[in-house]
């Protein structure tokens, strides 16, 4: 029976995502926002609220170890396996912007997180004997970092508001869009409820670490609406939407998600976790300087994305 709610769980995460992208999307068409905007920060956002869901329930309950394997876990799936099926189905051309500010930013604020948890004492991690933690007063200034990133956002929005209409998204009544938020967070919350019980009974069951579940099924289904949009946006051709949505979906996860995670209640942080996070600034430049180098990230360099999950996924079984 545990399955039959992890897979509602999952369920109700996807399609209530999928409601608040649409309402979202298109209240945002109605305000006349551009698609890259869209894409950084409402379909970012929608699509981040499964994740968030799961990591915030997992504070709330002390399950601290499922909500940072949880986003590190989404991270990297949303880096290399979005990313790279995206790009395998149309290769996709990076915007100036997402190049030039959102993309490095997300590198930073990975690399803020690992020395917020460390407090710069990397020695510890090598020989065993550190103690990592994620307290409220780090939660705080993640949260302060995401405010910023939001303001910038907005105030890009703003400025590039116009009335000319390109985007694909359908344009609802106002009523409609409002109902459709409304309906498409409440499956995400109740959703988010029944994937970290289900995932912690079948962990336990199989003497699975949390990490590990985090890290693999609850990152793979919590990501999933990522995957679609994104791969929905390059069938389409939009890709400002389709590399927008994952790296807004990124920096939303570390920012928001771990930050409210950490003010709601301490985390306290593995060496693995720490290993997780090394990996995926690793993974992040490599993916920058890919799209960095010609402006497009390529089907051959999406299938190297793929390959480097596949190797991965095998490290973290084995370790």
């Amino acid at each position: 029976m545990v399955y039959v709610f992890l897979v509602l769980g999952f369920v109700l995460l996807i399609k209530g995502a999928d409601f608040f992208v649409d309402g979202s999307s298109s209240a945002a068409k109605l305000l006349k926002i551009p698609t890259i905007i869209i894409g950084l920060t409402v379909v970012a956002f929608g699509t981040s609220m499964p994740e968030a869901s799961v990591s915030v329930t997992a504070a709330l309950k002390g399950q601290n170890g499922l909500a940072v394997s949880n986003v590190l876990g989404s991270n990297i799936f949303n880096l290399l396996i979005v990313l790279g099926f995206s790009s395998v189905i149309r290769p996709l051309k990076a915007s100036p912007t997402v190049l030039k500010k959102e993309f490095p930013f997300s590198i930073l604020i990975t690399a803020v997180l690992a020395l917020l948890c460390t407090g710069l004492s990397f020695g510890g991690l090598f020989d065993g004997t550190g103690s990592f933690h994620l307290d409220r007063i780090d939660g705080l200034a993640l949260l302060v970092l995401f405010l910023v990133f939001l303001v910038s956002q907005v105030r890009g929005a703003l400025k590039a508001r116009t009335d000319e209409s390109g985007e694909d998204y359908e344009t609802m009544s106002p009523l409609k869009s409002v109902l459709l938020v409304l309906v498409g967070l409440a499956g995400i919350i109740l959703g988010g409820d029944l994937v970290v019980d289900s995932a912690c009974e079948i962990a336990l069951q199989y003497g699975l670490s949390q990490s590990f579940i985090g890290l693999t099924i609850v990152a793979m289904g919590t990501s999933l609406p990522e995957l679609v949009t994104s791969m929905v946006a390059a069938q389409k051709g939009e890709n400002d939407l389709a590399l927008g949505n994952v790296v807004g979906s990124n920096i939303f996860n570390i920012l928001l998600i771990l930050g409210m995670s950490a003010a709601i209640s301490p985390i306290t942080v593995d060496g693995e976790a720490i290993f997780d996070m090394l990996l995926l600034i690793v993974m992040s430049g490599i993916a920058y300087v890919f799209t960095r180098s010609k402006g497009v990230l390529s089907k051959k360099e999406g299938f190297v994305f793929l390959l480097m999950y596949a190797i991965y996924f095998v490290y973290i079984y084995l370790r």
